[in-house]
């Protein structure tokens, strides 16, 4: 890869001999010369010209006040979609005479000019890495400028093919991996905080500890997405058990289960495009082959948007009014009075209520069961920390990963059927879907 790096920053220095940037008006705006130089390498037929021009773009792009960015992806959508005329001059031919010939010529016409502009400009040695970055400031512009919308599915539509399974190197990730991924790696952790080279060790150097990411080949140190994972004797309850200084180290031969802890997706700029699925069941399978007497793969995952949820709901008639109330989990009295309450609301949660898109509320619950995993168990208090107390009252959940029922789980999720759940669980979701129900009737009531 390095020495394609090199060749084509060879070529297109070669290539800004041949290109006239001084042709581009100089009186025009930025946005002026930056359509004209879109233009310019839509039309460019050499090698050498394409990549100068593809490099210049980029270049100007990164130059760019964040201000006139918006001006550039409307430039984008306005002046390099679908050439209109041919299009519905092709659409007429193939209403007329139906065949693959038209059809062939009807679906070139279609597509946006500019998936090609993104497709010559990724050619450039770090277009890859360009146009992610370049797709994460669009993302943070559109929920205020939805407009832009078909931009970015044209971003999805190439990143999908350009980042598919085929493409993806699944790498371990341990004390000897090069210090710049290592440093990406305590800078990327999404779910629970790496606060310094020493924690990060202890994470990834002990026997009964594993942490895996994927690697793109235009994107050698740069993870996509990674996972931890803490060999165990049993399912883990709580983070603190996985994360404590002090906890007692096995040998990996003395485990029989795998908990995956933490996945962090790494680049914000290709958000929507999955890995974490993948990244999993190879996991898997990767564990397998080196220590075959794990018998168990489960999760101790978070539960994001539960706090959330519950401030919609009405707490008092819902008995949970305590769980505002500073430090209420150091109380014994008062937390065994709440987890009554939380842990089978908890599990409704995350089992019961979908939108009209078919879809649970909660992210991971939607990813992992999606995924065919089954909702194993709801550990109250397992995450005491700031963020976790914030964002779920401390619960976090077990999705086990039993091979043999993944993909029949899988298939049921996205069917809409109801989501694989243990005893446990659907006992505590129905008795937390009875607390909703109650305190709806009392709202109606009052």
């Amino acid at each position: 890869m390095s020495f394609l790096g090199d060749m084509l920053a060879a070529i297109t220095e070669r290539g800004k001999a041949l290109v006239d940037f001084n042709a581009i008006p100089q009186a025009a705006t930025p946005i002026e010369q930056m359509t004209a130089l879109c233009a310019s390498l839509l039309s460019s037929r050499g090698e050498a010209g394409a990549l100068a021009r593809a490099a210049e773009i980029l270049g100007r792009y990164r130059d760019m006040d964040a201000a006139m960015r918006p001006a550039f992806f409307r430039i984008l959508l306005n002046e390099f979609g679908p050439d209109m005329e041919p299009l519905i001059a092709a659409a007429r031919r193939f209403a007329s005479a139906p065949d693959e010939r038209a059809a062939e010529a009807l679906h070139h016409l279609s597509e946006p000019r500019r998936q090609n502009l993104f497709r010559l400009l990724n050619q450039t040695s770090r277009g890859t890495a360009e146009l992610i970055g370049m797709r994460a400031d669009l993302l943070a512009l559109l929920p205020d400028n939805r407009d832009l919308d078909p931009v970015d599915k044209d971003f999805q539509h190439l990143f999908r093919s350009w980042f598919n399974r085929g493409f993806l190197e699944l790498r371990r990730i341990d004390w000897d991996t090069p210090a710049a991924i290592l440093e990406r790696i305590i800078r990327y952790e999404a779910v629970h905080e790496i606060e310094d080279w020493h924690d990060l060790r202890r994470r990834i150097d002990p026997p009964d500890r594993r942490l895996y990411a994927f690697f793109h080949p235009r994107l050698r140190d740069e993870p996509l997405i990674f996972v931890e994972v803490a060999l165990a004797k049993a399912a883990a309850s709580s983070i603190d058990a996985i994360l404590s200084p002090d906890r007692k180290v096995i040998q990996a031969a003395q485990a029989d289960t795998a908990v995956f802890y933490s996945i962090s997706d790494c680049q914000p700029g290709l958000r929507g495009i999955s890995f974490g699925n993948f990244l999993i069941k190879q996991v898997v399978e990767e564990l397998r082959n080196e220590l075959p007497q794990l018998t168990r793969f489960v999760t101790l995952s978070p539960v994001p948007l539960f706090t959330r949820w519950l401030a919609r709901q009405d707490a008092g008639r819902l008995g949970i009014e305590a769980a505002a109330r500073p430090g209420w989990w150091k109380s014994p009295e008062t937390a065994a009075a709440l987890e009554d309450k939380l842990a089978p609301l908890a599990a409704w949660y995350l089992t019961g209520p979908r939108d009209a898109s078919g879809r649970l509320p909660d992210p991971v619950a939607r990813f992992h069961l999606g995924n065919g995993a089954r909702l194993e168990r709801i550990n109250f208090l397992a995450n005491t920390g700031n963020a976790g107390m914030a964002s779920s009252h401390g619960i976090m959940v077990n999705y086990l990963y039993k091979l043999d029922e993944i993909e029949r789980n899988h298939e049921a999720y996205a069917s809409g059927q109801p989501v694989a759940v243990s005893a446990v669980v659907r006992r505590l979701a129905t008795a937390g879907g009875r607390l909703v129900e109650s305190a709806i009737i009392e709202g109606m009531k009052s």
